[in-house]
Parts: C-alpha cells; sequence; structure tokens
C-alpha cells in the first residue's frame, strides 16, 4: 500500500539514548526502556527480551516511533515504539544511527 507524502510527513520518528531497560515482572519477553529525547524522557514497553540482554541497551541509541497512540502492556504505559527489522528465520536487529547523531533528532 502506497501512502502520499503528506501522510509521511505525519510520521515522527526519533532517535532516543536509552537510560533504563528491565524485565518486566511476570513477563516472559517483555522490556520496560526509559528513553532520553533530550526535549523529554518517554518509556517504551518493547518485546525484546528473547532477542537482546536488557544491559545491552543502556547508553546505546536507537530509532523510535514517536506519535502512535499510547498502550497499556501489563500495567505499564508504553508511550513510543522502537523500530526493529526481522528477517525470514527471525533474527530481529533494532534500527540505530550508524553515526552519533543528537538525542530527539528527527529521521525524515
Amino acid at each position: 500500500m502506497e501512502i502520499t507524502f503528506d501522510d509521511f510527513k505525519k510520521i515522527d520518528i526519533r532517535i532516543g539514548e536509552v537510560e533504563e531497560a528491565e524485565q518486566i515482572p511476570e513477563s516472559r519477553n517483555l522490556l520496560k526502556l526509559v528513553v532520553d529525547f533530550i526535549f523529554e524522557k518517554r518509556q517504551c514497553v518493547a518485546g525484546l527480551l528473547n532477542y537482546y540482554e536488557p544491559e545491552e541497551l543502556v547508553g546505546k541509541k536507537f530509532a523510535f516511533l514517536m506519535n502512535l497512540p499510547r498502550r497499556t502492556l501489563m500495567g505499564i504505559e508504553s508511550q513510543c515504539m522502537i523500530l526493529a527489522a526481522e528477517d525470514t528465520i527471525g533474527n530481529v536487529a533494532l534500527l540505530s544511527p550508524e553515526k552519533d547523531i543528537t538525542s530527539g533528532s528527527k529521521i525524515g
């Protein structure tokens, strides 16, 4: 499905640095991330525990979708979505900038 350029301009994807990452108790694969975007901090709930240890993510920058409606998972509000790619055999890789760039930078 194609979208218009005007629709694309509505998408808010930004770089954020993970400050904290921890497994959500009683969850099999959910992590709670606290992410710094410079202009604000948000928390993100993501099903990444099968692919990443929480300590691997701390201090690293990734791409996040900022303007999805917030959702509550296992009692924790997710305020953004981390972006990842998955190949046909189930490998998952988080999307990160290829060189250092300021947190909060807009992708587009």
